[in-house]
């Protein structure tokens, strides 16, 4: 055995390194691959709408795992989307638009669809509830839309997207007659949502005041100290 190579571990591999250099290459490999694609960002995101719209079918069907499933994988795309058109360099201003559209869209649509199965239960309050969440994650997105056309960046706040996406997902699939258990989360996880997204709209409001306080502020002293 020759002294001056690396050790090794167990099952052959040098200390793992072997195995974490194959991986990234592996990872390099196919980003590169898909950057030579055709696959465009806007190919992505009508993927994820179909993904949601497809949630939302199910769950007028009270498939609620599937409509879980079909729900989380339309969000990925949703998250991929802006991902793969910062890497690739395929994004466009309209594609942004776009991406930020149907992400409204799209939430929008399975929470109209847990309405719908709420108030024929005859569940007023939770389908009640449903319209709040809609509202309120309306508003989280239109907060920090306003907040950057006034040039202040407002990604604070509880019910940021991705948290609202964890909370509907575990709903979906804990819901009573999912098939997993004897749970019934999905109107809990619409209140929390709802609760959630109001104080995001309020921490945001808050943000922005703030902000636009000490701006002000600054420019005002700044004037003060060119007059002297």
């Amino acid at each position: 055995m020759d002294p001056s190579a690396p050790p090794r571990a167990p099952g052959g591999r040098r200390n793992g390194r072997t195995t974490s250099r194959n991986g990234q290459e592996l990872r390099t490999y196919a980003r590169e691959r898909l950057i030579e694609s055709r696959l465009t960002p806007n190919a992505i995101s009508m993927v994820g709408l179909v993904g949601n719209l497809v949630a939302a079918a199910l769950v007028t069907q009270r498939l609620f795992f599937l409509a879980g499933v079909a729900f989380i994988l339309g969000s990925v795309m949703d998250t991929l989307d802006g991902r793969y058109s910062r890497m690739s360099g395929k994004g466009t201003l309209f594609g942004a638009f776009l991406d930020s559209t149907l992400d409204r869209l799209e939430e929008g649509i399975v929470l109209a669809a847990v309405a719908g199965y709420f108030a024929a239960q005859g569940e007023d309050f939770a389908a009640a509830m449903c319209v709040v969440a809609v509202l309120g994650s309306l508003m989280v997105s239109y907060t920090r839309a306003r907040a950057e056309a006034l040039g202040v960046e407002c990604k604070v706040g509880l019910a940021t997207r991705p948290v609202r996406v964890v909370l509907l997902s575990i709903g979906l699939i804990f819901a009573k007659g999912a098939g997993i258990g004897d749970f019934e989360l999905l109107a809990p996880s619409i209140y929390v949502i709802a609760a959630l997204t109001i104080v995001t709209v309020f921490q945001r409001v808050w943000h922005v005041r703030n902000e636009l306080r000490l701006a002000e502020a600054g420019a005002q002293s700044g004037g003060k100290a060119e007059e002297l």
